[in-house]
């Protein structure tokens, strides 16, 4: 019987299975540890399972002399410093698959809110302010048959593009084995939606030169990871009028401070990271990295290893 350390606890009985086959601790609080609770926690432990909030640097990696395998709570790894747990010899393992339609959902809800102005009218009306019936009033965008970008063709962007095809939209993309330029791709859409993973080519991927060549009256969507999007940026953007509006699941800093400018600009919607945010969704995220930890701490091959 192994020692587990789990970050937060899971939806489903995922946990219990565990329980049944390792001494498993699980933090109990709203808000995640502190990088020196973290480290103090991981000691002497063997398995680890832990959230896309929760940083697993080197330093983490060093002070865990017994950790054998690393499960991460999220489809990416970019919280986890990969060279030095392959240094280590450690596993590590991801929930791919098991969120994809559960956050193309949500992006697609997201292009239809900030296409349709649906968050203002939803304050207007709850403010008083809807008086009466007005034909120039609240004015969006039209989603069916608009021009839809999609950056990084993969498995959640992929998803995307299907529900496009019932709005009718033209779908371009950028893709490592095909699709168009991507400045193109900026140049020519109605709506970006980003699907992308955080790595060093895509930090900041979408800055003040991309916002300009956009049109003034497209929309940003970003439901992959915040750092992509240069978040000063594209408050200026909207401020400014470069692009028409941006709906986000994810921010850089994330949370956004409340006293953030990007949080007073036109045309933001702005969700709290709720991508996978089904039980379904997070259910069989629990399950699979559950799997993962068994099988690392088994010595047998992950199901899903971090790539």
């Amino acid at each position: 019987m192994a020692r587990c350390f789990v970050t937060r606890a899971l939806p489903g009985g995922a946990l219990e299975r565990l329980g049944a086959e390792h001494e498993v601790d699980v933090w109990e609080e709203r808000l995640p540890p502190r990088p020196e609770q973290l480290r103090s926690r991981v000691r002497g432990v063997a398995g680890l399972l832990c959230l896309l909030t929760d940083r697993v640097d080197r330093q983490l990696i060093e002070a865990a002399s017994e950790l054998r395998v690393i499960s991460n709570y999220a489809v990416g790894s970019d919280n986890v410093d990969l060279e030095a747990a392959l240094e280590r010899g450690l596993a590590v393992g991801v929930t791919p698959d098991v969120l994809t339609e559960a956050t193309a959902d949500l992006a697609f809800a997201l292009i239809l809110a900030a296409a349709r102005r649906l968050v203002e009218a939803d304050a207007e009306v709850r403010a008083g302010e809807w008086l009466t019936w007005e034909s120039a009033r609240l004015l969006g965008q039209d989603v069916h048959g608009a021009t839809l970008g999609i950056v990084g063709l993969g498995r959640i962007g992929s998803s995307v593009a299907r529900r496009a095809a019932g709005f009718e939209m033209e779908v371009l993309h950028t893709a490592r084995d095909g699709g168009i330029d991507f400045y193109e791709l900026l140049e020519a859409s109605d709506f970006v939606s980003i699907h992308a993973p955080l790595t060093p080519q895509t930090l900041g991927l979408i800055g003040e030169r991309e916002l300009r060549r956009m049109k003034p009256t497209a929309v940003l969507v970003n439901t992959a990871r915040g750092p992509i999007v240069d978040t000063d940026a594209l408050a200026r953007a909207l401020e400014q009028g470069w692009i028409a509006a941006a709906a986000l699941d994810v921010t850089d800093p994330e949370p956004l401070p409340a006293e953030h400018p990007l949080l007073r600009a036109p045309g933001l919607t702005v969700l709290p990271h709720i991508g996978s945010a089904t039980h379904r969704a997070r259910e069989r995220m629990a399950e699979l990295a559950v799997d993962n930890l068994l099988a690392g701490l088994e010595g047998r091959p992950l199901p899903a290893p971090a790539a």
